[in-house]
């Protein structure tokens, strides 16, 4: 919430709003790649789903097509938006780490760019590891806090730098003195690095990425991977060089260099240990 008690991101006069009216465009569309990333490996009909922190709810509506859904969000305002076309789908106010749920409930879960905004990513695996049924998956997808890319133009400010900051010093560098109104903000992004992201699922959770599946889809003109006029001119830019080709040939899904310090966004598939 901004001073004025609107909700940031339906603010028009704030300098990130197209980025977000864009982003709110193609919710859909992101839930379609969603659903092609959970299809590598496991069939998706007849799921009970967890979609936690649904916020458009474009990933549930796709999923409940032919799954029972829970689009559960902190916001509101943002479930208000949401509109439930069949009995599939059912809205859900609550803290991604506080959930009405009993232990086993769900045979799919959904973390689409929220761990990075929650005050204890370590709850959040605690709790999801709770929840998910033995055999079951969850999808999880967050921004690489070392990409060089991230390093360039920070995915939620379009900022140099801003990616590698803790929240209190987002607060203390940046919000002080350049978005002064968002200073209360709950949900200001912390990034989390691979290695830190490894050390949250050890012991809990095997994980497999699925960079080259994004980057085929991404050149392929999925529009639901970005939405930031940087990135997508930096996509334009490539397919103009003919360097897509190229790079879809260099990505792999190892814990590698490339990941580590390449890959803006990660896109795992976690699955619960015995």
């Amino acid at each position: 919430m901004n001073d004025s008690g609107k909700p940031a991101w339906l603010d028009n006069s704030h300098p990130n709003y197209k980025r977000w009216e864009r982003s709110r465009k193609l919710s859909e569309a992101r839930g379609q790649f969603v659903l092609s990333v959970i299809e590598i490996t496991t069939e998706c009909n007849n799921l009970r789903i967890l979609d936690l922190g649904s916020g458009e709810g474009g990933t549930s509506a796709v999923l409940s097509k032919n799954n029972f859904v829970v689009s559960a969000d902190i916001s509101v305002d943002r479930l208000k938006r949401q509109q439930s076309k069949n009995n599939n789908y059912e809205l859900l106010l609550c803290d991604a780490l506080f959930t009405p749920f009993k232990n086993k409930s769900f045979d799919l879960i959904i973390i689409q760019d929220v761990i990075e905004h929650v005050a204890s990513p370590e709850d959040l695996i605690e709790n999801i590891f709770k929840l998910i049924k033995p055999g079951g998956i969850i999808y999880l997808s967050t921004p690489n806090k070392l990409s060089m890319f991230n390093l360039i133009a920070d995915p939620h400010w379009g900022l140099p730098v801003v990616s590698i900051l803790k929240r209190d010093k987002i607060r203390k560098y940046f919000l002080k003195y350049f978005r002064k109104n968002e200073m209360n903000r709950k949900d200001i992004a912390q990034l989390l690095s691979l290695k830190e992201l490894q050390k949250l699922f050890y012991g809990k959770f095997s994980y497999e990425l699925n960079t080259k599946h994004s980057l085929q889809r991404l050149f392929r003109g999925d529009k639901g991977i970005v939405w930031s006029d940087l990135h997508l001119f930096l996509i334009k830019t490539l397919k103009m060089f003919y360097l897509d080709k190229l790079l879809i040939l260099l990505s792999n899904n190892k814990p590698g260099i490339i990941n580590k310090f390449f890959n803006p966004t990660f896109y795992f598939i976690l699955k619960k240990n015995n």
